[in-house]
Parts: structure tokens; sequence; C-alpha cells
């Protein structure tokens, strides 16, 4: 395991809760996944359906991806629906502590909208085509990942089905139309280029953030990289390692969770610090859809404890969120322009 690097001296790992969600004992899986959310945020989630060589296979088409030259890349941009491809230094998570953005490559693919221009007013931001290599460039790529997506919007829903039940709602509550039956749920291929970290002089793979939407997976390959921190006001912050588990998802809570949950279960702030290896992630973002109307929840409040967020479209608060932490794409148009057949992105 040489490729398990961590450059910290004394790394602190995290002891996350496991669900197994092949498991007939409901009771014991609803238990721990509560303790978790209660917890860390966080938990693995293993026998969850999707082969453990298909994963492989899935990793092996995001390096074939990211391998590709600079100006192919850029000819696969992400655009106003957040479909496609984001450059080193294009997203910004923690303003306050990093000097530039993330050190890290991105590859948006979303659900393929059902009526092809129906958006002409822009009131689905994040419903749209998606932006595919050519089936000549990369063979087989884009249906690898069509059916990766189908498959871990599956897993998606069944731990959704558990988190219901851990906030005592019916086990379907997040099967309605209105939330995960047509959902906004974006897959994305991640690789951190082998650059170190140095979080003194604000130089992060990922600046520390809290994710935006409902839940988020994600599978990673073999090296570390990913830190929680549990309690974000504590000073200094303790960061720990989230140790890689071959297979499995790491599951976390996202912010419209806590507020769903009237900050029962709380979305947890980390991070992703390079040790100088390449190292892939997928992460697979799901939120309701665009419509829903994310309020407190009927079990997490009372007269004692009343909502602490007013009620918020989905579909405004993601639009907030994505705005705040990428650059505005006209910053890309120039360097498009002249330099599409450079190796060199725009220097953010």
């Amino acid at each position: 395991m040489e490729n398990r690097t961590v450059n910290d001296p004394n790394p602190i790992f995290s002891a996350l809760n496991c669900i197994d969600l092949s498991s007939s004992d409901i009771h014991l899986s609803v238990s721990l996944l509560k303790q978790a959310c209660l917890d860390t945020g966080f938990f693995y989630a293993v026998n969850h359906g999707i082969p453990e060589e298909f994963m492989d296979e899935v990793f092996a088409q995001s390096k074939r991806l990211f391998s590709l030259p600079l100006c192919d890349k850029m000819k696969l941009l992400r655009n106003e629906k957040h479909r496609g491809y984001t450059p080193i230094l294009d997203e910004l998570l923690d303003p306050e502590n990093q000097i530039r953005g993330d050190y890290k490559e991105g590859y948006y693919i979303g659900i393929e909208e059902k009526n092809p221009g129906d958006d002409s007013g822009g009131e689905m931001p994040f419903y749209g085509p998606n932006i595919w290599p050519a089936e000549d460039l990369l063979p087989g790529w884009r249906k690898i990942m069509e059916k990766f997506h189908r498959e871990a919007l599956e897993v998606a829903r069944a731990i959704a089905r558990l988190i219901a039940l851990a906030l005592g709602l019916e086990n379907d509550f997040f099967d309605k139309s209105e939330m995960l039956g047509e959902p906004i749920a974006v897959l994305r291929l991640l690789h951190y280029e082998g650059q170190i970290s140095e979080p003194a002089k604000g130089i992060f793979g990922a600046g520390a953030h809290t994710d935006y939407g409902l839940i988020t997976l994600l599978a990673t390959d073999e090296n570390f990289g990913l830190q929680i921190c549990k309690d974000k006001d504590a000073k200094p912050r303790i960061w720990e390692y989230v140790a890689p588990l071959k297979g499995a998802f790491v599951v976390n809570l996202g912010d419209m969770l806590e507020r769903w949950s009237n900050c029962v279960f709380r979305s947890t702030l980390h991070r992703v610090l390079g040790n100088g290896q390449d190292r892939y992630s997928i992460a697979y973002f799901v939120e309701p859809s665009n419509d829903c109307l994310v309020e407190c929840l009927p079990t997490c409040k009372s007269d004692e404890n009343p909502p602490k967020f007013p009620p918020i479209l989905c579909k405004t608060y993601l639009s907030q969120r994505y705005k705040e932490t990428h650059v505005d794409l006209d910053t890309y148009k120039s360097s498009i322009d002249e330099n599409l057949g450079t190796q060199h992105a725009p220097m953010l």
C-alpha cells in the first residue's frame, strides 16, 4: 500500500460507522446511520449493489478523460447548466483561507433533460443536456457514465429511505416526485494533480467546505486526502483523515438536509489535501427537484425548537451556492478563443 501516503507526521483518522445496504436488519442500519448523522455526518455505505469491477471501470474511464490534452478538455468546458469540464483553480471553496482556487479538475454529468429546449426562460438552472466527449475520442465513455449515474441514484434513494426513518418519517418520504422522484443528481469526476497542499500557505486540493445538497456519495482511489472537521467552531480546528475503503461509498450529509432537519443532522466541514500524488475520486451529489420547497420537517420542530431557517426553493439555494464558488464563465472566453490550441488554462 505504498500509495497511501499521508504527509502529516501525526495523522488522526476518523472512525466512521459502516452501513450495510444489503442487511435485512433495518433497525440496526437506521440506528448506525442516525448515530453517524448526529456524530460526524459521514459514514461508509457497503454492499450497495454496484459491482466493484464496474466501479474500477468508471475510475479507468475517468483517468482516460483527464489524460486528454488540455485543449481537448477545454472544448468540453462547463456550461451555464453546470455540465462539462472544470479546469484546475476553477472552484474556490474557502476564500478566507485559500490564496487561489482548488488544485483539482472535474467533470459534471447530470440527468439528461426529458424535453430539450423547454427552459427558454431560464427557470430550470440545473436541467439541460450533458456535454459529452466525442465517441471517436473516448469510445464507450458516455455509456459507462450514464450507467453509473443510474445505479448511483438507486444507491442514494436507498440511503435516503434510511435517513427518513432516522428522522421519524415514513421511509418513502424522499421518494416523492418533487424530491428524489425527479432529482437534481450530479455525477462529478475529480482529479487532484500531484500538488502538495500547504494549509499554512492557503494551498489546498479542495478548500474547507460543506456540500450544498441532501447527500453526497463519494468513491475514492487508494490515496488519502479527504479530511473532516467535526467542530467547525473549534480553535484550532481538528482535522481527521477519512481512510479509503475499496468498493465502498463515503457518504456525507449536505446543507440542505441540515436545513430540512432543523440542525438535528448537520453537514460537516471537509477538505482535501494533496500529497504529491495523483488522486482520483467520483462524487455523486444528490439534491431534490428544481422546485422542491425545502422547509423544516414536521418531526424536527416544536414550540421549544421552532424552525431555524426560512423555506427556500431548491433551485434558488443551489444557484446561489454555485455562483459563490465557481469562476464566472466569461473569464474563460477570451482565453479559449486565443489559446484553444495551447496547453495552458487561464491563471485565475
